[in-house]
């Protein structure tokens, strides 16, 4: 007998039960779930898109289509008023400050909050668990509450109509949600490779940025994402900071640009289409990291 035809019946042997003939496995088909709810994922996404479908649609048609249909296409399609949008200075000029505010709330967020996180993930000492409860705690008190407190703070520090008075309370409310998400990340680390980054001769600093930063990676993303479309979309702390049109952040823009042209309903939507279509590009850009982060500071 050869040796092909002894591997094969070693093979018809070991798959055989008490004589029998070998069960075929079948394949699983895919378990679509209950109907109930996608029927209900679909009413949701309707209700939430509808409304961002209707403004940049409605940024494509006339006043009098409007007047006329509200809730119609347009016929003919109109490129007018974004155009008129595009070249407006004030529009720019609201889009850089929006960028500016973003950018630095985003980045002291992260880095303060990678920190803070790393501190109170990788060191023992006393108080630390009162120190993660209080910034945990962060996370109940939004900005509309302490506003008044927090205009009078910002008037005192002289930091009124400026951006770096919108930026700093912004980067402070940010540092719960990046402290919550980024402590599991951090204690996560095994000790092993602290010790033996600390026997190679690392610091804790060079440990900090070599190897505690690329390892904490998706969730210092996440929590940059967050950080950021918090501060695009941020309109309470802007309205109560900021008197100078040349300040103004797309929110207080799409306010300002609504009241002068409070008339002209089409060029409105097309400025408020404009404004948050950068957010919305950057979120759907990224949903995939933010899932990824959150997934990996719940299991850890």
């Amino acid at each position: 007998m050869s040796a092909d035809n002894l591997n094969t019946r070693v093979a018809i042997q070991a798959v055989t039960t008490n004589g029998r003939r070998p069960r075929r496995v079948r394949e699983s088909g895919v378990k679509w779930g209950s109907p109930a709810v996608y029927l209900a994922a679909l009413v949701l996404i309707t209700i939430c898109i509808t409304p961002v479908l209707y403004i940049i649609i409605g940024g494509f048609r006339t006043n009098s289509q409007i007047t006329l249909d509200p809730s119609g296409f347009p016929s003919p399609w109109q490129l007018g008023n974004y155009g008129d949008v595009l070249a407006s200075s004030q529009f720019w000029t609201a889009m850089m400050n929006s960028t500016i505010t973003a950018v630095a709330t985003t980045l002291g967020a992260v880095l303060l909050g990678l920190m803070a996180s790393f501190v109170i993930a990788r060191y023992n000492f006393g108080g630390r668990g009162l120190m993660y409860s209080i910034f945990a705690a962060g996370l109940m008190f939004p900005v509309t509450v302490a506003i008044t407190p927090l205009y009078i703070l910002i008037r005192n520090l002289g930091l009124v109509n400026s951006l770096a008075g919108i930026i700093l309370p912004q980067i402070a409310f940010a540092l719960p949600m990046t402290i919550i998400i980024l402590v599991p990340f951090l204690r996560a680390i095994p000790n092993e490779l602290e010790e033996a980054a600390s026997i190679d001769g690392a610091s804790r600093l060079g440990f900090f940025w070599r190897m505690v930063l690329p390892l904490s990676l998706p969730g210092v993303i996440t929590v940059g994402i967050l950080a950021f479309v918090g501060s695009w979309n941020g309109y309470m702390l802007p309205l109560f900071i900021l008197n100078n049109e040349a300040l103004f952040t797309l929110p207080l823009g799409v306010q300002n640009f609504a009241s002068q042209y409070s008339v002209d309903t089409a060029r409105v939507l097309a400025y408020t289409s404009l404004s948050m279509l950068p957010a919305l590009i950057f979120f759907s850009m990224f949903e995939r990291r933010i899932v990824g982060g959150l997934t990996g500071a719940v299991k850890g």
